[in-house]
């Protein structure tokens, strides 16, 4: 098959959960449309739509550069039904709060994509959030059945340092040995400006006067609009739909929960800022509720005196009066990295290291020509939180694009290799599996060459 070492870049043991989402999601509002089976396997079913559903994400996610055939699409999700299958017969178990965890992460990564919850039930055709909760529930016990499997099939697999070499010389005699891209690691320092007392006082003094001009009659979703700096509230009034899975933050929830119908809440603080809640509705599990959001401001006299601090850091960092990490420990006011030496983590990856390609491009431009042990300049940043500061970034590590290279690169082809492994373990697991599985192959792929026997053909 010559597109599988490209295609496992993309499906290793298990398609993302984006994917499975996806797709589930799709089948979900085709269900009155299905338009062929492709496949039966045990009590799993491929419709015909799932194959071209896949195909085209990996197109997109691939950028254009990975063209799959139908029967090669049909064999990657045989292969995830086959798990499935198994997984149920071997007596995997799936904790329920392991499925609302991922379906809770399904819900907010669709919000997120298209602006609110009410936005993804109308586009995938569900009637309301229950109805789509119950088909997530359904697609992610699968994806955690598959993945479960996987992990006990592969769970003693491990590499020694010899077949590492033996792989690693395998590619070398092929001249197959992957192109790494640059790697940098980021450490940082934040000095947070850090509002008055006074400017507390007056928001949470502004919005108790609203809060009692709406208790009087006054309209809230004007005052909303007038007031509110929530960047929504020109599309929807300050209103929003929330239930206690919905990815709004803990202080939104607990107050929309909190309240009666009709019911303005007193000033209430986030990491937003302030806010005020008037409860609209109760549908359900859902409550319907709007708010209005003051930030608290910073006068640039504040924020000179931030970058001031920041200025004399550097140079004491500098003149070698403390370490970087010192500094962190000192004078950083992120929590987050505040403990860790200010080391940077990806959030794409959970890793501390960046692919210097990959990054947005504001952020490239400050650090792409650092060296390791340089640090950039002071500069301004605000979050959608409002919160204003000042951070310096200091490049930690950084390797540039090179040739795989088993002295530099050991770790990374050791994780290669036990892929490697591990595919091969669930290849020849597959291959067993097949023997004993009912499996029907729809007329329309009966053609399909395949590299496993689906077919089970008995000369082959």
């Amino acid at each position: 098959m010559p597109h599988k070492t490209i295609i496992s870049k993309y499906i290793k043991f298990s398609f993302s959960a984006f994917l499975i989402c996806f797709i589930g999601l799709q089948t979900a509002a085709q269900k009155l449309k299905i338009d062929g089976v492709a496949v039966v396997i045990g009590k799993n079913i491929v419709l015909d739509s799932d194959i071209d559903k896949f195909k085209q994400e990996i197109e997109i996610r691939s950028e254009g550069k990975i063209k799959i055939s139908d029967c090669e699409m049909l064999e990657e999700l045989m292969q995830q039904k086959l798990m499935a299958h198994h997984a149920v017969v071997d007596s995997v178990i799936v904790i329920d709060e392991e499925i609302s965890s991922r379906v809770d992460r399904s819900i907010q990564f669709f919000t997120q994509q298209y602006g609110s919850i009410e936005k993804v039930i109308k586009s995938y055709g569900f009637n309301d959030l229950d109805d789509l909760k119950k088909e997530l529930t359904s697609v992610q016990k699968e994806n955690i059945l598959i993945e479960k499997e996987q992990q006990k099939i592969t769970e003693k697999i491990d590499v020694t340092p010899e077949e590492v070499r033996i792989y690693y010389n395998g590619l070398k005699e092929k001249e197959e040995l992957p192109e790494f891209p640059a790697e940098i690691e980021l450490a940082q320092i934040v000095i947070r400006a850090i509002p008055s007392e006074e400017e507390t006082e007056r928001v949470i003094s502004k919005l108790t006067k609203i809060k009692k001009q709406i208790e009087e009659g006054s309209n809230f979703k004007m005052k909303a609009i007038i007031n509110s700096e929530d960047p929504g509230v020109t599309q929807n009034g300050g209103e929003y739909s929330v239930t206690k899975e919905s990815s709004f933050i803990k202080e939104f929830k607990e107050m929309a929960f909190t309240l009666d119908v009709g019911q303005v809440s007193k000033p209430f603080k986030s990491e937003f800022g302030y806010h005020i809640m008037q409860l609209n509705a109760i549908k359900g599990n859902t409550r319907v509720a709007s708010h209005i959001l003051m930030q608290l401001n910073i006068p640039q006299e504040k924020l000179n005196d931030v970058k001031g601090e920041a200025e004399r850091i550097i140079l004491e960092i500098r003149e070698g009066k403390l370490s970087f990490e010192e500094a962190v420990k000192q004078y950083s006011t992120d929590k987050d990295t505040k403990n860790n030496g200010g080391l940077i983590i990806n959030p794409s990856t959970g890793e501390s290291t960046f692919d210097l390609t990959r990054m947005d491009p504001a952020f490239y431009a400050r650090v792409s020509d650092l060296k390791k042990g340089e640090m950039t300049e002071p500069f301004y940043d605000e979050e959608r939180s409002g919160s204003k500061m000042y951070k310096f970034i200091l490049m930690r590590d950084r390797t540039d694009t090179h040739i795989a290279n088993i002295i530099n690169d050991y770790e990374k082809i050791q994780q290669l290799a036990l892929q490697k492994k591990k595919e091969e373990t669930i290849t020849k697991w597959s291959k067993e599996k097949i023997k004993d599985t009912y499996i029907k192959i729809g007329k329309a792929h009966n053609k399909c060459s395949f590299e496993k026997n689906w077919k089970k053909e008995v000369n082959r």
